[in-house]
């Protein structure tokens, strides 16, 4: 690989360096960080109470105020009618006493529904207050139980910033940008090695989606200095310490060369021929004998006959 992609693999092992060391601080916080959502989503909700209990106080004192007024309107109203001076003008004071009082009971009830209110609001902020102490006082624990822990974690996450920095200065400024997006959009994984399953053959593959590669991906990789993407998942490809030329690039056998007989090769010695000859004669079937001559002998060989005479 060219030196923009070895100074992006560079980057990406410092990268993942720091991110694995923040991961281990994020873990061993974990549980910190839910206890402390805990305590604050309690306390939002006692805060909340606490505003709706005043609001509630409030009403209530404005109830009882306005229901004292109206009980002195009503004196004033009775004190009226006492003195009226003929039977109408007492009726008119009769009927306006009575409309207060229905008035009055109206915002009697209205009060006496807003004192309960303020009353079981006062409960909840009782309780919910000693919850928050609670949850409060075991936060406090859990970060007590694992300060140095972090304090250890925090000091390896200080040290392994330097290397992050200098390798992200090192990398030209369109690699870095690229990087970074992806970084980004992929927690981290922003680069993907190449693998090949058969190492028979020139297949490969992307380890970070399993999607497979154009045969000559290797040697783009190998030979130029340029970006080279995924064209699934869009991370940047680079070639693994375990990949190296040849046991990426499959080399095809030579063709073996036709086997010439020799012509300086001795001839077998007699012995070994007649050896031959005798197995070959050996599992040869044998040729029946010729039967025997009955043909009579000529006349020439037999005696003359005597003559007549």
């Amino acid at each position: 690989m060219g030196p923009t992609n070895i100074a992006l693999v560079r980057l990406f092992q410092a990268d993942q360096q720091l991110r694995e060391a923040q991961s281990r601080l994020d873990s061993v916080t974990r549980n910190v960080r839910i206890q402390q959502r805990r305590v604050d989503e309690l306390s939002e909700k006692l805060k909340l109470g606490q505003t709706r209990l005043k609001e509630q106080q409030a009403k209530a004192s404005n109830l009882e105020l306005d229901l004292k007024t109206r009980d002195t309107h009503i004196e004033k109203l009775r004190t009226q009618q006492q003195n009226a001076k003929n039977n109408k003008e007492y009726q008119t004071f009769l009927i306006e006493i009575n409309t207060q009082k229905v008035d009055r009971n109206k915002i009697e009830e209205e009060t006496m529904a807003s004192l309960e209110a303020v009353e079981r609001g006062q409960t909840e902020i009782k309780e919910l207050t000693a919850i928050v102490e609670n949850e409060q006082t075991k936060l406090q624990s859990m970060r007590n139980e694992i300060n140095d822990k972090i304090t250890t974690l925090q000091a390896e996450i200080e040290s392994l910033k330097p290397a992050r920095d200098t390798a992200s200065t090192a990398t030209p400024a369109r690699a870095r940008d690229a990087f970074e997006r992806l970084a980004d959009r992929f927690e981290g994984e922003a680069l993907a090695a190449l693998a090949k399953p058969d190492r028979r053959r020139e297949e490969y593959i992307c380890t970070a989606c399993n999607m497979s590669l154009v045969v000559d991906i290797y040697n783009r990789l190998h030979s130029r200095d340029d970006l080279v993407f995924c064209p699934s998942c869009q991370r940047i490809l680079f070639i693994p310490d375990d990949l190296p030329p040849e046991t990426a690039v499959h080399k095809k056998k030579a063709p073996k060369e036709p086997r010439i007989a020799d012509a300086n090769i001795p001839a077998a010695p007699r012995r070994l021929q007649e050896s031959a000859e005798n197995v070959v004669n050996s599992v040869m079937p044998e040729e029946p004998e010729a039967p025997a001559d009955t043909t009579p002998s000529s006349p020439e060989s037999e005696p003359s006959a005597p003559s007549q005479g």
